[in-house]
C-alpha cells in the first residue's frame, strides 16, 4: 500500500512513473487524465467557493459537487484532447506530447475504446451534476456547464478545432477564469455580481500562462505541422514577450480589485510570489536548454514546467488572501 502511494505521489508530482515501478489500476489513469495538472481546477474552484464564503453564503454539499464535477471535466477534456490530436496524426513519436509523458493511446496505456468510455462516463457524471444545480440553483448552473464541455471538446475536435487557430489560449482562459470561478460561485449563492467575474481575471491568466509556456515549448513542431497557436500566430519572440506581459497582469488585476475596493488589501499577500514572477521572466528571456536537465522529469518540455512552477506559488498566495479576507478580524 505504501509502495502504491509512492507511486500516485511520484505521478501527480512529474506526470509520470518511472519503469522501475510496477504501474498499479489508479496510477494508469492518473497518467492518461493528466492528474498531474488537476490542481489547476481545483485551485479556480477554490476561488469561486471562497468568494461565496467571503459573502457568508456556504453549502458544504455543493462545494464538493462542483468540486468534483470540475475535475472530472478537466480529466475528461484532457482525454478528449490526447484522442483527437492522435486521431488526426498531431501526437506521433516526434512530437513533444508523447515524449514527456505516456500518450494513454500512442503508448498503449489504454485502448481508444477505454478512453472513450472513460470520456462519456465522466461526462455523464458531469451532466447529472449541472442538471441537479440547474433544478436548485437556476438555469446558469447549465449554461456553464454546457459553454465549459463545448469549448473543451472544440478546443481540438472539429469544426472548429480552437487550438488550431490560435483560439486555444482564450479558450482556456474562460474555462478556469469565468466559467469555473463564476459557476462554482453561482452555484453556492445563485447570483453572479461583478466583483466575481473580476476576480476570476488573476487565476485565469496564469492557468493561460501554463497553457502559453506549453505551446512555446511545441513551437517549432507546431509550425511544422501547421497547428495554428497563438505562439505560431504570433512567432515565437513576441509569444514570449506576450507571456511575460500575460504574467504581469496577475498582479495588476489583483491590485485593481483593491484599489476599487471590490476586496481587501489582504489579498495583497499574493504579491509574497513575486520573486517566482521574477525567475520565471528571467527563463523566459533565456534560450531552452539544448538537453534535458538533471532530474527534469518532463523533458522536452521546458517552458511550460517553470509556468506550473509560478502558477501554483501564485495561485496558492491569492487562495490565502481570499481565506484571509474570509476572516472577520481581516476585514477592513
Amino acid at each position: 500500500m505504501i509502495q502504491t502511494l509512492k507511486n500516485w505521489k511520484e505521478v501527480i508530482d512529474t506526470c509520470n512513473l518511472c519503469k522501475e515501478r510496477k504501474m498499479d489500476f489508479m496510477s494508469k489513469w492518473l497518467i492518461a487524465t493528466r492528474a498531474c495538472v488537476f490542481s489547476m481546477t481545483i485551485t479556480s474552484v477554490l476561488v469561486g467557493v471562497l468568494l461565496g464564503v467571503i459573502d457568508r453564503k456556504f453549502n458544504l454539499i455543493y462545494a464538493v459537487l462542483a468540486l468534483v464535477a470540475l475535475a472530472l471535466a478537466h480529466a475528461s477534456n484532457n482525454l478528449i484532447n490526447d484522442y483527437f490530436d492522435y486521431k488526426q496524426g498531431l501526437d506521433t513519436e516526434d512530437y513533444p506530447r508523447t515524449q514527456y509523458s505516456p500518450h494513454p493511446i500512442a503508448s498503449k496505456l489504454i485502448t481508444e475504446k477505454q478512453l472513450l468510455g472513460a470520456f462519456f462516463t465522466f461526462s455523464a457524471i458531469e451532466l447529472a451534476v449541472a442538471i441537479f444545480f440547474t433544478l436548485k440553483c437556476g438555469i446558469w448552473a447549465i449554461v456553464f456547464a454546457a459553454a465549459g464541455f463545448l469549448l473543451s471538446v472544440f478546443y481540438v475536435a472539429p469544426p472548429l478545432k480552437l487550438k488550431y487557430r490560435g483560439l486555444g489560449e482564450s479558450a482556456i482562459f474562460l474555462i478556469w477564469g469565468p466559467l469555473i470561478t463564476v459557476g462554482t460561485y453561482y452555484v453556492m449563492t445563485g447570483t453572479m455580481p461583478l466583483k466575481v467575474w473580476l476576480a476570476s481575471i488573476p487565476y485565469g491568466l496564469v492557468v493561460t500562462n501554463v497553457l502559453l509556456g506549453k505551446h512555446l515549448d511545441k513551437y517549432e513542431k507546431d509550425k511544422e505541422k501547421g497547428v495554428k497557436t497563438l505562439p505560431v500566430v504570433m512567432g515565437f519572440n513576441n509569444a514570449i514577450n506576450f507571456t511575460i506581459v500575460n504574467t504581469a497582469l496577475f498582479y495588476v488585476a489583483i491590485v485593481v480589485l483593491v484599489v476599487f475596493k471590490f476586496f481587501s488589501p489582504i489579498i495583497l499577500i499574493a504579491f509574497l510570489s513575486l520573486w517566482r514572477f521574477v525567475k520565471f521572466v528571467k527563463l523566459l528571456k533565456e534560450k531552452k536548454p539544448d538537453k534535458q536537465p538533471e532530474n527534469f522529469p518532463i523533458w522536452p518540455l521546458w517552458y511550460v514546467a517553470w509556468a506550473f512552477w509560478f502558477n501554483k506559488m501564485a495561485g496558492g498566495f491569492f487562495i490565502a488572501g481570499l481565506i484571509l479576507s474570509a476572516l472577520p478580524w481581516f476585514k477592513v
